[in-house]
């Protein structure tokens, strides 16, 4: 199954300090949820993410609303509202996208260690990322990824809450 990742990074890799994000771009919200959200008429997104990308988002954004949320963790109890599903793996969680009718494009969104499952998966289609041009207190990183990519499409300079930042798009190269 093809899938997608989608990331927001600094000039370091950083992409967030404490379990949070360590800037505020409306903007880049905005992207994402439309990214993550439009889907074939009759069809749902789904997004894949890590227990602790899970615990991060504001509980009343939980689930994220009209796509399927799979959350990857090691503890097989851990609960989880109706309506999501708990996958043990990267591959698990692709599975569980695989099986459901329904699913138009699958998407991985976090953390640091499920981008660095997913980062060399065969399956990997597009790497959505936002640049942010600038350097932040950050302790988890998306691993190097410009030596197996192709930029295929860049986003005019935005600028936001005093940060320039431009989204990009990746493919493997072949």
């Amino acid at each position: 199954m093809k899938f997608s990742i989608v990331v927001a990074v600094d000039r370091n890799l950083g992409i967030g300090k404490d379990n949070n994000l360590p800037w505020r771009l409306p903007g880049d919200m905005k992207f994402f949820k439309s990214l993550t959200s439009n889907s074939a008429e009759g069809k749902r997104n789904a997004v894949i993410m890590g227990r602790k990308t899970w615990e991060s988002l504001p509980p009343k954004s939980r689930p994220l609303p009209n796509r399927l949320n799979v959350v990857v963790s090691t503890q097989n109890s851990y609960e989880l509202p109706e309506g999501c599903k708990l996958a043990s793996s990267l591959s698990d969680a692709l599975k569980i996208c695989e099986s459901e009718l329904a699913i138009d494009q699958t998407f991985v969104i976090g953390g640091a260690e499920l981008y660095k499952n997913s980062i060399s998966d065969s399956s990997l289609d597009r790497l959505y990322l936002t640049e942010v041009y600038g350097s932040y207190d950050c302790d988890k990183f998306f691993p190097a990824y410009a030596d197996r990519f192709k930029l295929i499409s860049m986003s005019d300079t935005q600028f936001e809450n005093g940060i320039e930042y431009s989204f990009k798009i990746f493919e493997p190269k072949s």
